[in-house]
């Protein structure tokens, strides 16, 4: 992962576009986009969905990331987002914190840089996407709530820790 300059920006996979019903996720191995499944209700991705690049969160997948944007990305594309909080959650694997970013190279996401700067609506919105989404595996996600940049910071640094020390194991 690459922190640049003092905007404090990162690097995000997109896999799935706003708007979107179907699920897909990066498949490692092959270095492929993979549909894992159709979502089984009407509801759809309220964000691009993607993850952080070069990073490891405790489930052991990268670090989930959801990009605010005003146009969909296109699933693979690399996108550079700045972070503004992250929902934390917890789901039947522990804690499942998704960071919320927006992207990095649209003006109109300039005066953007805390949760604060959004209407509430998104916050609410996301919060009962992932409500939805997690019962619909058969889960009982428990939601607690957002945190500001500074938190989205720390799970971004303490995943891009993880990364690096499977990496160096890996290396052994």
């Amino acid at each position: 992962m690459t922190v640049r300059g003092k905007d404090r920006t990162v690097d995000v996979v997109i896999e799935i576009p706003r708007g979107s019903r179907s699920k897909y996720e990066f498949d490692e191995k092959t270095g492929r986009l993979r549909m894992k499944r159709v979502l089984s209700l009407s509801v759809v991705y309220p964000t691009d969905y993607g993850f952080v690049l070069d990073t490891l969160a405790g489930d052991g997948d990268p670090l989930d990331a959801l990009l605010l944007a005003y146009e969909s990305a296109v699933p693979g594309s690399v996108q550079l987002a700045r972070p503004i909080g992250v929902l934390d959650m917890m789901d039947d694997k522990g804690p499942d914190a998704k960071v919320l970013m927006v992207p990095a190279r649209d003006a109109r996401f300039d005066g953007v840089g805390r949760l604060a700067d959004l209407a509430d609506h998104w916050k609410l919105e996301i919060m009962a996407f992932f409500n939805t989404y997690k019962m619909l595996d058969g889960g009982n996600p428990e939601i607690k709530g957002w945190r500001g940049p500074a938190a989205a910071w720390k799970e971004i640094k303490s995943a891009q820790r993880a990364f690096n020390s499977k990496k160096k194991k890996k290396s052994r």
